[in-house]
């Protein structure tokens, strides 16, 4: 899985004008609701763990699960995360043959 989400700022561009054109739309942005603190993962079918792979996730990364499906939802309760290091976590959940069990997810931290 691939991180989502919006495009950044470059630290240093040579024409001052653009960057400050770049760092007030990413600000905008921001204001607006769109902190690029999301992704989707689907729970792997026939299995009890998944492992969720993005570069925003840290050892001390808040992960927060909203459902989109029924079977999403039913599994929601048997979800819990270990071996959370940069880059990656394990999800643990309830071995099911379903498919669609896929969640929004928010990192936070």
């Amino acid at each position: 899985m691939s991180n989502q989400g919006y495009k950044g700022v470059t630290p240093m561009l040579p024409n001052e004008k653009e960057h400050r054109r770049q760092m007030a739309e990413a600000i905008n942005s921001q204001l607006a609701g769109k902190l690029n603190a999301v992704n989707q993962m689907t729970l792997a079918a026939g299995a009890t763990q998944t492992t969720l792979i993005d570069s925003r996730i840290g050892a001390n990364t808040f992960i927060g699960f909203q459902p989109l499906s029924a079977n999403a939802a039913a599994a929601l309760s048997s979800i819990w995360v270990s071996n959370q290091i940069n880059g990656q976590a394990t999800v643990h959940h309830a071995n099911a043959a379903t498919t669609d069990r896929t969640f929004n997810l928010l990192f936070i931290g």
